[in-house]
């Protein structure tokens, strides 16, 4: 991945720290020489004075070096790391947009989309420990060659008093993770808890009903139960470190005192003795950072492996090799034959065995108390679910035969729960047909056709308005004018389909009916599927479909189902009632 984001900064990256890592020791060397040759001078052996300027020209010349090339490393880490974050999160935006709605509706795997994002940014000081340990261990051999050199003992010593603390680290870095990994839905919920006692989304509601100080208790204890686990793991680390940190100290002075020894007796120069010294002590530094750095990657590929699951989870919902185009016009139109769907993990049917259907150029209503499935009807219309019984025909074909894509480029939604794009108008509404989002012509009929248009008047910049308070000189809108935005792009789309779920709830009564008189209008000879509670919109529909606990209980006209005096009459007279 990291050779997919940028192979020149790559290399340029390898080449510098190859150079780098054979910095160290030849530092070192020059100055042993250099010991070595004033050490003679004080013995009064003869001596070149020309080559101890020569050697210390050549220590300034590796220190200058050095210090130029750990800028450019650091250059070219800082420049890959970007590009690398940037080329991981577009992974992750662009594979979350290939997953099945139902995904992001399952607490599980949310809880990994949490993690996977997370890593896109948490993870990124994991490429500059790779590439240094890689110079480390270059450095390490070339310093290791030159001290074996004088004594094996002394490669001995080295790993034997590090490995201890080696296997202590990563046991703890695993049970760090651990953790973190059973804390993942309580982080997730602590992070709503920062976001409702600090939004402005919440802020009425919380200052009203005085709920502030319930939001901070309830994050104190999840804060609290959090802290003395991690306390108590932090302070067993800590220790067991400690503890285990003794070896390479002893490790380290049992060399020094072979090194004096063997200089001692003769055996060695003072440049010698300074060279060994250094050497063993920058490998023994070098060891204890790897094996640190080892651990820490250890521990971050942990975490990391949470991103690679998330590219590894696939949609169940694809088109099919030499899939069908959606049929343009729709000629016969859908029909639902004994469908049924529940929730992956739940055996709860939220539809049972539901078979009707929709006419070419018809409008239905649908109609029903909270819970009796109508939105996830629309939703498996759009084939964002897959039915888990039965099948759903649209001319007569399955509509897993379809291409995904080409079926929903022909169906326009707006559902309920509709977006609140902090964004300018434009993109509000052209967001409707992506591809038409430069064509302004299209974007202001479709604001025309949703009576969005006299508000966008209003507006200084027109449809260049910022909409929303996240962003600067961005403006609020009411619900009910958000409203009219969200239908907007449900006209852009320019669908054969057009589907509203529940699209006046915010609206009031007069603006209510003018939607709709340009609903009936717009959607004249064109399929539309209409869902709302409110039974002076819903009468105006073809044909109303009545769905209780997930099946169809009756269909027919208004006039029909009123004379029937079923379900649909008696909803239909409590909320009449209501307004005598």
């Amino acid at each position: 991945m990291v050779w997919d984001t940028s192979p020149g900064l790559t290399m340029a990256t390898i080449i510098l720290r190859l150079v780098s890592s054979v910095i160290p020791v030849a530092q070192l060397w020059v100055g042993k020489l250099i010991i070595d040759q004033v050490v003679r001078a004080i013995q009064g052996r003869a001596v070149d004075p020309h080559k101890i300027w020569v050697y210390l020209a050549y220590e300034i010349a590796l220190a200058v070096l050095s210090d130029l090339l750990s800028r450019a490393v650091n250059l070219s880490d800082s420049l890959l790391g970007d590009k690398f974050t940037n080329h991981v999160s577009l992974r992750l935006m662009e594979h979350a947009n290939q997953l099945d709605l139902v995904s992001f509706e399952d607490p599980v795997f949310y809880d990994k989309l949490e993690r996977a994002r997370r890593q896109t940014t948490a993870r990124l000081g994991m490429l500059g420990i790779i590439a240094g340990m890689g110079q480390q261990l270059l450095t390490l051999l070339s310093l290791l060659a030159a001290v074996v050199s004088f004594s094996p003992w002394f490669l001995v010593l080295l790993v034997a008093a590090v490995i201890p603390s080696f296997l202590g680290e990563t046991r703890f870095a695993m049970l760090a993770y651990s953790m973190l990994y059973r804390w993942t839905p309580e982080r997730r919920e602590l992070d709503y808890l920062r976001m409702l006692g600090a939004s402005n989304q919440s802020a009425k509601e919380v200052k009203i009903f005085g709920l502030g100080q319930y939001l901070a208790d309830r994050s104190r204890t999840l804060f609290d139960r959090f802290y003395e686990e991690n306390k108590a793991l932090a302070i067993k680390r800590a220790v067991t470190g400690s503890l285990l940190n003794l070896l390479p100290t002893a490790g380290y002075y049992g060399a020094y005192v072979l090194i004096l020894i063997r200089t001692l007796a003769g055996a060695m120069t003072v440049g010698s003795l300074t060279f060994v010294a250094g050497a063993f002590a920058r490998s023994r530094s070098l060891i204890e950072t790897l094996f640190s750095s080892f651990n820490n990657i250890a521990e971050q590929a942990l975490y990391i492996k949470d991103l690679f699951d998330f590219f590894e989870t696939q949609p169940n919902i694809a088109s099919a090799p030499n899939a069908l185009p959606a049929p343009r016009p729709i000629r016969s139109g859908f029909e639902f034959r004994a469908v049924s769907f529940a929730y992956p993990g739940s055996e709860q049917q939220v539809l049972r065995g539901l078979s009707f259907r929709f006419d070419a150029g018809e409008r239905i209503a649908l109609i029903g108390e909270n819970g009796a499935g109508k939105t996830t009807l629309v939703k498996l219309l759009a084939r964002l679910y897959d039915p888990t019984g039965g099948a759903i025909l649209l001319d007569g074909i399955d509509l897993r035969e379809y291409d995904v894509d080409s079926l929903r480029a022909e169906i326009g939604v707006i559902f309920q729960d509709y977006m609140r794009y902090d964004m300018l108008v434009r993109e509000n509404i052209g967001f409707g047909r992506i591809q038409e989002l430069a064509n302004q012509t299209r974007v202001e009929s479709a604001a025309r056709k949703s009576l969005a248009e006299p508000l966008i008047a209003q507006f200084k910049r027109g449809y260049d308005q910022m909409l929303g308070r996240r962003f600067e000189n961005g403006v609020e809108l009411s619900a009910g004018q958000w409203q009219k935005v969200a239908l907007g792009r449900a006209y852009m789309r320019d669908a054969q389909v057009l589907i509203l779920d529940e699209p006046t709830a915010s609206l009031d009564a007069r603006a209510e009916y003018e939607v709709f008189l340009r609903f009936a209008d717009l959607t004249r000879g064109r399929m539309a599927v209409l869902i709302s509670h409110r039974f002076s919109t819903v009468r105006m529909a073809d044909r109303i479909l009545v769905l209780a606990d997930g099946e169809l209980v009756e269909q027919g006209t208004h006039r029909q189902l009123v004379a029937l005096g079923g379900r649909y009459a008696e909803l239909f007279e409590l909320q009449a009632a209501g307004y005598r």
